[in-house]
């Protein structure tokens, strides 16, 4: 991707301190948090998602602000990794030696924002990593030469209601990189944790960012999408362990389901892969009881 516009100085002094310096964002917990091993942890006791939210990184008419954008993912990685700087942050999970394959997702109803992915990759770029070992793509990561010798992945996508999955999750997102995605379809796709046991994946995502700024909370078929079913939630949810940072994001689209609905009415296809990723694949985490929770910024209508 071009860095087009970003200096490393411009990117690391600038954008961080300046899209919520004055925007009134503070941080709560919900349990006493203790970053996490990455993706993986079959043997870990607990794991870290933080919220972080802001009323302004999206408009009215649903165009992305890419600077506070960029901020909140800086602040939501330093208070993932406790860091003292979003620099130490960046610099504790990816090395100027590393080869780094950001997994995206291109769907044309609700794609990961440019911003966002320009946003990673300039960071990327200011610790060092070379612009030739640095690549975004989605449907093509099997041929992708980055991807193919990655020694990093960063896995990013929008939520949304899913025709097959229940839900459009990061778990989900990996499908690409299986040879044949609808062999993944059966059962509601309960087994698509099985993708990440590949050798072209496994034990190489050091950050997952679920999108939340304009999430799909309800969808009927294959494709389908109508703008009234979103809104601006103006979130990531952000972790190391993408089953932990997936079940919050459902319980989110759970609470507007209430909200909008007047009742629990389920999922058209129930989501039950996030949970199988926990209990048969010991991916991660999906008992709520057993994440901590990091909320900044925005409060209002946070839903969980």
């Amino acid at each position: 991707m071009s860095n087009d516009g970003f200096s490393r100085r411009d990117f690391l002094r600038g954008a961080a301190g300046a899209a919520l310096v004055g925007a009134g964002v503070t941080c709560t917990r919900e349990t006493i948090a203790t970053p996490t091993a990455p993706e993986t942890t079959a043997t870990a006791q607990r794991a870290t998602v933080v919220l972080i939210r802001h009323p302004e990184v999206t408009s009215e008419g649903r165009k992305t602000n890419g600077p506070i954008l960029a901020g909140m993912l800086d602040q939501a990685v330093t208070r993932l990794t406790a860091s003292a700087s979003a620099e130490q942050a960046w610099a504790s999970l990816f090395r100027a030696q590393d080869s780094v394959g950001i997994k995206s997702n291109v769907w044309r109803f609700l794609r990961t924002p440019v911003e966002l992915e320009t946003a990673i990759d300039a960071r990327l770029r200011a610790l060092g990593v070379p612009p030739d070992r640095i690549s975004t793509d989605d449907r093509g990561v099997r041929n992708n030469p980055v991807f193919r010798r990655a020694t990093a992945l960063i896995n990013v996508r929008p939520l949304r209601t899913h025709h097959w999955s229940g839900v459009g999750s990061l778990i989900k997102n990996y499908i690409m990189f299986s040879a044949s995605p609808p062999s993944w379809h059966d059962d509601s796709c309960a087994n698509l944790a099985g993708v990440w046991q590949d050798a072209a994946i496994k034990g190489k995502t050091r950050l997952n960012i679920l999108v939340m700024l304009t999430p799909l909370f309800h969808s009927k078929g294959p494709h389908d999408y109508q703008a009234r079913y979103t809104w601006r939630y103006n979130g990531l949810l952000v972790g190391r362990d993408p089953v932990a940072v997936d079940a919050t994001g459902v319980r989110i689209l759970e609470a507007k389901r209430r909200e909008h609905f007047g009742e629990d009415l389920p999922f058209a296809v129930p989501p039950k892969h996030v949970r199988v990723a926990q209990d048969k694949y010991g991916l991660g985490i999906a008992d709520p009881a057993r994440i901590d929770l990091l909320k900044i910024g925005w409060a209002d209508g946070v839903l969980i």
